[in-house]
């Protein structure tokens, strides 16, 4: 079979005449739950009361029909067809499982013979199997938890090493790349898609608190639990103790007012965005240890990416949305803190100004919206109508981003090594890198570069991550919505050769106070965290080859990201 670019929602029937199963098995399981239409050998186009009158057949996910590219369109070769298989007669099935065994064994022999002579077979440059890299997966989960998603492939995949082959596929991409302005929805727009979001998140913040925080009125009683549905502690064991913790201060921090009870609730006054395997736990850690800063309870929420639309893991479906009120919670320790400053006697008396600060570090919320096929009408050309940035901004137009950047041809190794957890090796590395450039391409032959880069079938199906370091098409949808004084974007490689110095960049972004030496020094001289894995290490550099071929495929997009910030060291020269 050889793969076309375009994606569609419906697949022809007279290419393909067994079952559609197969053709979709690109998409996750749980997307999928039943095979939709098999086409037997006694099927019929005219009796059949779904085909008839029509030669189409359309797919299916959870009995909704797909919409615009769900689904990558493959076309069969016809001299490779293996519809007589399926139109064999009975009398015949000793005789072709006789040609089975023998076609078996010559295959046999032409691989090992092939292995020995260091030849390649080379299949069709997309394969049906599990893949490696799944937007689905969280950033900050555990090795244990990768193991379970992590399946290698079960084919052979297609691979040409010689570095001029792969070039082409990179100067075709190169060719098609066009940074095109996006359009900004209107907020009633975004009204229409997020109702219950918009009725409890106000317009309007306490003017004493340099953190957006207001007070809700709560309607529970004492014998209610408050945090009895949050989503966040019934589907994770890790954050239970958390919420152990804040049911028992929670009936503390309530305010008395006129017979009603009160409670504190504050959104993020910073977040740090990005990027996946760019050192954000390694700033989290450290600008945690500031007096003035909090954060949420958990580092990587992924509510505004993934939670919102209850995505936890796509291999296990979609779970129950997680209402905005879960996502608050996660603030209610820092909220506490927050209040303790509003009702302090200097604060009543002088009205002091409460200068504490939360921030939440999901890694995700740059990059990932990948959800947006399966909630907002694609009336777009595949590209998404709304982005997280224009809700974050229709509550926040004032928030402040902090984004942490790497080279992105080291980020895509370090994300490969880190989420893999079987058959690591440069060699494996370099065909997966090499598949994903052809998806990407085939997707750049008939669409746009936002809708490749936010198409969740496309993301879902490169072994690699590639689209995570196109970080200048991100950046620049994210400046649609907010300014560019907003936005601070950092180097992790000046991070890890000047700690202080970049903390100190930080500190001054978020209009921190000053800090004792003592402090500081607690701050800017603690250890890296989240470092590579002894394991990991012991695998080296990747092949001199894939860094060439990354290089030039990153490069026209780290062109564009040095001339947007006027800074070359974006364009990654000398790493």
């Amino acid at each position: 079979m050889a793969v076309h670019g375009s994606l569609i929602q419906e697949f022809n029937s007279s290419n393909m005449r067994y079952c559609i199963n197969c053709c979709i098995h690109l998409l996750p399981y749980d997307l999928h739950r039943q095979c939709f239409r098999c086409r037997g050998p006694n099927h019929n186009n005219q009796k059949c009361p779904v085909c008839k009158g029509e030669n189409k057949i359309p797919l299916y996910t959870d009995s909704k029909q797909m919409k615009l590219l769900a689904v990558l369109e493959v076309r069969t070769d016809h001299r490779e067809s293996w519809n007589g298989f399926f139109c064999l007669r009975k009398g015949k099935l000793c005789s072709l499982i006789f040609g089975l065994i023998i076609m078996t064994l010559v295959m046999a022999s032409y691989i090992l013979t092939g292995a020995k002579h260091g030849l390649l077979l080379i299949p069709s440059p997309f394969h049906y199997g599990a893949f490696t890299s799944n937007p689905s997966l969280m950033d900050n989960e555990s090795l244990s938890d990768m193991k379970d998603h992590y399946q290698p492939s079960k084919m052979n995949i297609s691979y040409v090493k010689d570095y001029p082959s792969i070039k082409l596929i990179i100067d075709t991409i190169t060719s098609k790349i066009e940074f095109i302005t996006r359009e900004r929805p209107d907020l009633e727009e975004l009204r229409k898609q997020e109702p219950h979001m918009f009725s409890v998140i106000p317009n309007k913040f306490l003017p004493n608190s340099k953190n957006p925080c207001w007070y809700e009125e709560y309607r529970g009683n004492t014998t209610t639990d408050p945090y009895a549905t949050n989503s966040y502690a019934l589907y994770s064991k890790r954050f239970r103790t958390i919420f152990d913790y804040l049911r028992k201060v929670f009936w503390n921090h309530l305010y008395h007012y006129k017979d009603k009870h009160y409670r504190l609730r504050c959104l993020p006054h910073f977040y740090i965005i990005g990027q996946p395997k760019c050192g954000t736990t390694d700033l989290y850690d450290r600008l945690r240890l500031h007096p003035d800063v909090r954060f949420s309870a958990i580092k990587e929420p992924h509510w505004w990416t993934r939670k919102r639309f209850g995505i936890i893991r796509l291999r296990d479906g979609f779970h129950d949305r997680y209402p905005v009120e879960d996502y608050l919670d996660l603030f209610d320790l820092a909220a506490h803190q927050i209040q303790g400053v509003l009702q302090s006697e200097a604060a009543t008396e002088r009205g002091k100004m409460n200068n504490i600060i939360i921030g939440e570090a999901s890694a995700s919320t740059m990059w990932d919206n990948n959800a947006w096929i399966f909630f907002y009408d694609n009336s777009t050309e595949g590209e998404p109508p709304y982005l997280i940035q224009d809700f974050i901004h229709a509550f926040q137009p004032n928030a402040k981003l902090i984004i942490m950047l790497r080279d992105p041809v080291e980020r895509l190794y370090s994300d490969y090594l880190y989420f893999a957890s079987a058959n690591k090796s440069v060699e494996d590395f370099h065909e997966k890198v090499a598949e994903s450039l052809q998806l990407f391409e085939n997707c750049m032959l008939d669409y746009s570069l936002r809708a490749c880069v936010y198409n969740n079938t496309l993301n879902n199906a490169m072994p690699v991550r590639l689209q995570v370091g196109l970080y200048v098409v991100y950046l620049l949808d994210w400046l649609t919505v907010f300014d560019k004084d907003q936005i601070l974007v950092l180097r992790l490689e000046d991070h890890a050769s000047n700690v202080k110095y970049t903390m100190h960049m930080v500190f001054q972004f978020l209009d921190l106070g000053p800090l004792s030496e003592k402090q500081e020094a607690l701050i800017t001289k603690s250890p890296a965290s989240n470092t590579r894995r002894p394991e990991d290490k012991s695998l080296g550099p990747m092949l001199p080859t894939t860094k060439a071929i990354l290089r030039d495929f990153y490069r026209p997009f780290n062109t564009k990201l040095a001339q947007v910030l006027f800074d070359d060291a974006f364009l990654w020269k000398r790493t």
